[in-house]
């Protein structure tokens, strides 16, 4: 079983249950995200102001057009036209490209990707892979605050990985956390997720299918994933709304004590193959001193936060005018 695989899947099933954009509506929303570890320090000095106080995007969807606005660059989806422009809003210049180039770029990319996978040599071991589990769990917190104007409650989502069979912190493992504020479900956000995916479907058509099948058979391979979005499907009711303040925490865990452990501390992961990926981003963590009379270190427990995102909507307004979604006057195509 291939770690990295188990991981990204589950980071996509996280980011599929908080996922929400706007339609004939114009929205504001911030982004910011923070590595830990080596990364998050180079990320920090050479990110700048996006990467310290993160990034403001104002969508606007109207018809079947729609801009997406950062500080210095935009894109325009035109689905009508089957074109996507990205603006360069500092030169006053922008480029187009159509929905076939798009595809054409995309089947070029798993092509090679395919090539690469092919060429990898098997790795030799007699030694059985360990399967792993994943668990979903939501719960509502009771808690309310207002984000934006808008009245919202409190849903935790906490999705965690660990070898079958063993706990958490005894073989180590990966805690995804997601904290969601909560609103009434909002007609146009709603409607924007509709644009979303008529854009997919319009690029990728018959490749989305095979993504599909793709992540059919993994779900076969790695039985832990069906139970997890059976359980999520059920869990899932409690996310009945739009999330105005999502907070997603990516964490490692593990077991201080033996050797293994230690080095995955080190490396500022969690314990076990799964610690892995947290040394990779992670940051060393101490272990939290024992309580009197505990039988010491050893079992004390670890958390290592390797990556968070914040996600906030600013603003929504209900009126789109037609040069929201149009190429401002006086740029020129490069």
């Amino acid at each position: 079983m291939r770690i990295r695989s188990v991981a990204v899947l589950s980071a996509a099933l996280v980011l599929a249950s908080t996922l929400g954009i706007s339609a004939d509506v114009k929205s504001q929303q911030k982004t910011q995200i923070k590595m830990e570890g080596m990364l998050g320090s180079v990320a920090g000095m050479f990110g700048g102001k996006a990467m310290k106080e993160g990034t403001v995007n104002t969508i606007a969807v109207k018809g079947n057009r729609r801009m997406s606005t950062t500080d210095n660059s935009a894109e325009l989806v035109d689905l009508d036209a089957e074109k996507v422009y990205r603006l360069d809003l500092r030169g006053k210049t922008y480029t187009v490209k159509t929905f076939a180039e798009l595809r054409a770029e995309f089947q070029k990319a798993m092509s090679r990707g395919q090539a690469e996978v092919s060429r990898e040599k098997p790795e030799k071991s007699d030694a059985r892979q360990p399967e792993f589990e994943i668990s979903v769990d939501v719960k509502k917190t009771g808690q309310q605050k207002t984000v934006a104007g808008f009245s919202c409650d409190q849903v935790i989502m906490t999705l965690t990985i660990h070898e079958k069979g063993k706990s958490l912190d005894d073989a180590g493992g990966m805690v995804f956390t997601t904290d969601m504020w909560m609103a009434p479900k909002n007609p146009a956000l709603q409607e924007n997720m509709a644009f979303e995916m008529k854009y997919q479907q319009k690029v990728f058509g018959d490749l989305a299918a095979a993504a599909g099948r793709d992540f059919a058979q993994a779900m076969a391979m790695y039985p832990g994933m069906k139970d997890a979005m059976a359980r999520l499907q059920t869990e899932g009711q409690q996310l009945d709304g739009t999330p105005m303040l999502t907070t997603m925490t990516v964490a490692g865990a593990g077991k201080p004590g033996g050797s293994e452990a230690r080095a995955d501390q080190e490396r500022g992961g969690g314990g076990g193959a799964l610690g892995a990926l947290g040394g990779l981003l992670g940051r060393k963590k101490k272990a939290e001193a024992p309580a009197a009379g505990a039988s010491g270190a050893s079992d004390a427990k670890t958390r290592a936060t390797i990556l968070t995102t914040i996600t906030e909507v600013l603003s929504i307004e209900s009126t789109v005018a037609a040069g929201d979604v149009e190429i401002p006057a006086g740029f020129k195509q490069k």
